[in-house]
């Protein structure tokens, strides 16, 4: 038992032993855990406190990167303002006034907002705070502070003066309190028509006046095509209305109608032009006004604080005011050429049949004015005094027209009648090759040329001959009709344009009788042809020739007055003399006042304008075009250059029948060569009369050389005799040309010529040779003559071969220098001229030609002037013919 309970002793102490080394080890490892933990909360406890220092850390550096990112922002977009203030308000509109002057926006470019202060932004360069104004509504001035808001009136209108083209701002100004000092610098502007003052009691006037104006640009400028005057020009290019800017400062409470027109203003006034700046009057609230309130210190643009601008300097607004008004009352400026012009790809689209139509200009309201010939109004009369724009204006309706219808729709003849070379740029020239395709006459330095002229106006009866022939054929009666029915017959309108054209009908001589009456007749019958007239002039009082013929000045219904032009429009029609420059009068009403248009005339004269045209037309043209006849009074033709020598030449056999002598050009629209024909028949000879050395000897070298030119070597015998020591040159100069077929005899052999080809013509038979006498100063042979073969003698053989000689092929071409001198050589005063069938006269008076060389009494009305000789053929001729000899082939 003892054992037992030992071993039970035993077993629990073990038993106990070991639950208490159990234990004690968890003990251990509870102490460690807890060790550990505690460990691990002193760790969390020292992190914890570790995190609010670098949260805040953190939290800083994103709030300064905020910062830095918010501040760089704001610099970007007050940066991007400033650029859209700078776009929206450029130059004048915005530029401080220490580096300010005008900036004239384009035509297309509204002048817009404008700035009157800036908007401050911390850490960023100020932005101009603008006020929309110009096209875009009106602007209402209120606050405690006076002087800041009187300040901001000469800010706004000195920026949109300056801003706009000179004359493109009108100013109203009513100021009841200080009777218009608040716009006192702006007075200068009063002298051009820009400022008017509205005193007191006469507000109900002004928007009475202005509510009009609205009223009108709705109803004829914008006409239901545009909504607004800034949308039209954006589209067109062209503004045909100013702006009207009315200043209200102040006043006493307005009335019940002067409120309503007020509001109608406030309304509608913006998209027409018409715009406020109102201070001390209360304006309606809308979407077009902008309120700016000055209060000291302190200063709003519909609730944007802003720093306002100090005023514009006064001497400033004066001097740009003074400036502005000079320019405007010097005249607006041209428009463009290109207004006038089509789109390049819309060239020559046009089809003349019923008429030709362009426009000329721009009309007050900004629409084309257009010209139209047609069967009414079929011509156009055209006035101006010198340097107001006849020329440009006839440029501008030249390439207008040359635009729109192409050459075979389309011909201009044009002849100028004062001296200058402007139209010579339609032709073709040395430093210009090109020409304008339509152009088929140019005529230039025509002022002592009358006959050229007439020339023209003969050409142009005959074309309407021609053209009447046509349509009785076709048994139509107007050019449209005809066309239809002869499509394949070239009928382009004519217009034929003399410039200066008094000086065709100046006098109470046969060139003007019968220009007088060609005109009439072409100004009557020529609109059924497609014939038009346009006469230009500086002033119609002195036109003799028309006096007595109100029939053909009816006949020109489209009237041009030019600015101070008289006489070209109805007796009591003078809008003509207050037009400013590069303006004209249309009329198409025979000069009534209810038929007048204005027009602002392009600038189409110089010469790169022009040009620009003139060689895309050039390109243009058919391949069978050739250049415009270019006739120049100053100019002296050339023999080698005339179509008809060009023209001549030697038969392969024989001899010709009738050869030809051209002794000139004659003044006529085909540059065709005054031709003396030389057949087997009496009085085939030329007498070349009067003083003038190089004239005459120019007129026997090229009849010469035109004879030589039809004869091979050998078939022509050419003698050639000088006795006057001037001619020679030009004598020699022949002499030597024609080789082998000339003789040559001076003062000492002329009488051996004579006697030698006078006892020729007594032999028997015809000679086969022809011979032609070039016998220069023949007067001066007389004494020679009686020295050798005795005066009578000598003579009576040179009267032998001017009588027998034509019919044996010898014929005498001789310069006599004096009627009277020749008469001696052939018999005295009472002797025959028959023998003489052809001469030409140079310096001799109508007068001493007389009844025995031309027909009738009195002689021919022949007045000389230089370089131009009067040509008359018995055989031919019923009167004289003008010609101007060729120049030195040398």
């Amino acid at each position: 038992m003892a054992d037992v309970r030992a071993q039970l002793v035993t077993r629990v102490r073990g038993m106990l032993s070991e639950a208490l080394g159990a234990t004690r080890n968890r003990l251990a490892a509870a102490e460690d855990d807890l060790a550990a933990g505690r460990d691990r909360l002193a760790r969390v406890r020292r992190a914890a406190a570790a995190v609010p220092e670098r949260v805040g850390a953190a939290r800083d550096r994103r709030l300064a990167e905020i910062d830095t990112r918010h501040a760089a922002r704001i610099a970007e977009l007050a940066r991007r303002a400033a650029a859209a203030a700078g776009r929206e308000a450029p130059g004048a509109a915005s530029a401080p006034w220490d580096r300010w002057h005008a900036t004239p926006a384009g035509r297309a470019e509204p002048p817009g907002a404008v700035r009157v202060g800036t908007v401050r932004i911390p850490g960023a360069e100020p932005v101009p705070a603008l006020v929309p104004l110009l096209d875009a509504g009106h602007v209402h001035l209120a606050g405690s502070d006076r002087e800041g808001v009187a300040a901001v009136v000469p800010a706004l209108l000195l920026r949109s003066v300056g801003r706009a083209d000179p004359g493109a701002v009108r100013l109203f100004g009513y100021d009841p309190e200080h009777l218009g000092g608040g716009l006192a610098g702006f007075a200068p502007l009063g002298t051009a028509g820009l400022l008017t003052f509205v005193g007191p009691g006469g507000l109900g006037r002004l928007l009475d006046d202005l509510v009009e104006q609205i009223r009108r640009i709705n109803e004829t400028v914008l006409a239901g095509e545009y909504a607004s005057l800034r949308e039209l020009a954006a589209a067109t290019g062209r503004r045909p209305e100013p702006w009207r800017v009315a200043v209200l400062l102040g006043g006493d409470e307005l009335s019940r109608h002067e409120r309503g027109q007020l509001d109608r203003v406030v309304r509608t006034g913006a998209a027409c032009g018409v715009h406020l700046v109102v201070r001390g009057i209360d304006l309606p609230d809308g979407p077009t006004v902008t309120r700016v309130v000055v209060d000291p210190d302190d200063a709003r643009i519909g609730g944007l604080p802003v720093v306002l601008d100090a005023p514009p300097p006064a001497g400033l607004v004066t001097e740009t005011c003074r400036e502005v008004a000079s320019r405007v009352n010097a005249g607006p400026p041209p428009a463009p050429f290109t207004d006038l012009l089509p789109p390049p790809g819309e060239y020559w689209r046009e089809d003349s049949a019923h008429g030709l139509s362009a426009p000329i200009g721009e009309g007050p309201h900004g629409r084309p004015v257009l010209l139209t010939l047609g069967d009414y109004p079929p011509h156009a009369l055209i006035g101006g005094p010198s340097g107001t724009g006849k020329t440009n204006l006839i440029f501008a309706w030249i390439g207008a027209l040359a635009a729109r219808y192409s050459p075979a729709e389309l011909e201009f003849y044009l002849l100028d009648f004062k001296e200058g070379v402007s139209f010579a740029r339609f032709a073709q020239g040395r430093r210009d090759p090109s020409w304008l395709p339509h152009m088929r006459l140019v005529g230039i330095n025509v002022n002592t040329d009358r006959e050229f002229g007439l020339a023209l106006l003969r050409f142009l009866a005959e074309e309407l001959r021609r053209r009447a022939d046509a349509a009785k054929k076709h048994e139509v009666t107007k050019l449209a009709e005809l066309r239809a029915v002869d499509p394949t017959g070239h009928w382009p309108r004519i217009v034929a344009v003399v410039d200066e054209f008094q000086a065709l009908l100046a006098g109470r001589d046969v060139v003007a009788r019968e220009a007088a009456d060609l005109l009439e007749d072409l100004a009557r019958r020529g609109r059924s042809q497609g014939i038009h007239l346009v006469l230009a002039s500086q002033d119609v009082r002195g036109i003799e020739a028309l006096w007595g013929r109100p029939a053909l000045v009816a006949q020109f219904t489209l009237r041009i007055a030019l600015p101070k032009a008289l006489r070209i429009l109805a007796e009591r029609n003078d809008a003509a003399q207050s037009l400013p420059r590069h303006h004209a009068v249309v009329n198409a009403e025979s000069g009534l006042a209810e038929g007048n248009e204005v027009a602002r005339i392009p600038l189409a004269g110089d010469w790169e304008t022009w040009s620009e045209l003139q060689h895309r037309l050039w390109r243009m043209r058919p391949q069978d075009a050739a250049p415009a006849r270019l006739f120049d009074g100053d100019a002296i033709p050339r023999l080698a250059e005339a179509p008809d020598f060009r023209a001549l030449a030697a038969p392969e056999q024989g001899i010709p029948r009738s050869p030809v002598a051209l002794l000139g050009e004659i003044i006529d629209v085909q540059a065709r060569s005054a031709a003396l024909r030389l057949p087997r028949a009496p009085g085939r000879n030329l007498a070349v009369l009067g003083t003038r050395v190089d004239e005459a000897c120019a007129v026997l070298d090229a009849a010469a050389r035109s004879l030589a030119r039809q004869y091979r070597p050998g078939t022509a015998r050419f003698s050639i005799a000088c006795l006057d020591p001037d001619a020679d040159p030009a004598a020699r100069a022949l002499y030597e040309d024609l080789a082998d077929d000339a003789a040559w005899y001076d003062e000492e052999t002329v009488p051996e010529l004579m006697a030698e080809v006078g006892d020729a013509l007594g032999a028997p038979g015809t000679p086969q040779t022809p011979h032609f006498l070039l016998l220069y100063a023949v007067d001066a042979a007389a004494g020679q003559l009686a020295g050798k073969a005795g005066r009578r003698t000598g003579l009576e053989q040179l009267r032998r071969i001017l009588h027998d000689g034509p019919e044996r092929r010898t014929h005498v071409l001789a310069w006599w220098r004096g009627v009277a001198r020749m008469r001696v050589d052939l018999g005295g005063p009472a002797a025959r001229t028959d023998q003489i069938g052809a001469w030409v006269a140079l310096d001799v008076q109508g007068a001493e030609l007389g009844s025995s060389l031309y027909p009738g009494t009195g002689g021919p009305d022949w007045y000389p002037r230089p370089w131009r000789g009067l040509y008359f053929d018995r055989a031919v001729h019923r009167t004289g013919q003008v010609i101007i000899p060729y120049g030195p082939s040398r």
